[in-house]
């Protein structure tokens, strides 16, 4: 009984060191979009302050290439967008994630219970 209840627990475990790696991966990459999201708006903020016929260059490997100023605004844009979406997406799988380290958390628990009570009746029957 005993040696079930810990390779239940052992399992548990895993599991949930496991989900806690790919909860530490997903906020990193959350980090990263935000940051991106961040570079991104203060490159529209400053689109916005050139005149109409400002001048936009485009970094393209080691060359700059002059770009229509509506194209980068639309581009910027576009790149708002996506990365938002993205956000989105890694909100809702860092909750998901979240809510299975509460329930390996509770699983834990009860194991951890359960043993401790099947230690005390052992050392009471030995």
């Amino acid at each position: 009984m005993t040696e079930d209840l810990q390779r239940k627990f052992q399992n548990e475990l895993t599991n949930f060191k496991s989900n806690q790696k790919e909860l530490h991966k997903t906020i990193q990459a959350r980090k990263l979009l935000d940051s991106q999201l961040n570079e991104n708006t203060v490159v529209k903020e400053e689109l916005n302050l050139l005149p109409p016929d400002g001048k936009v260059y485009k970094s393209v490997g080691p060359v700059l290439i002059k770009t229509e100023l509506v194209e980068a605004k639309q581009n910027v844009n576009k790149r708002i967008d996506y990365i938002n979406k993205e956000l989105k997406k890694v909100d809702e799988l860092i909750a998901s994630l979240e809510k299975k380290m509460d329930g390996h958390t509770e699983s834990l628990q009860k194991l951890q219970h359960q043993l401790q009570q099947a230690q005390v009746k052992a050392a009471l029957h030995a």
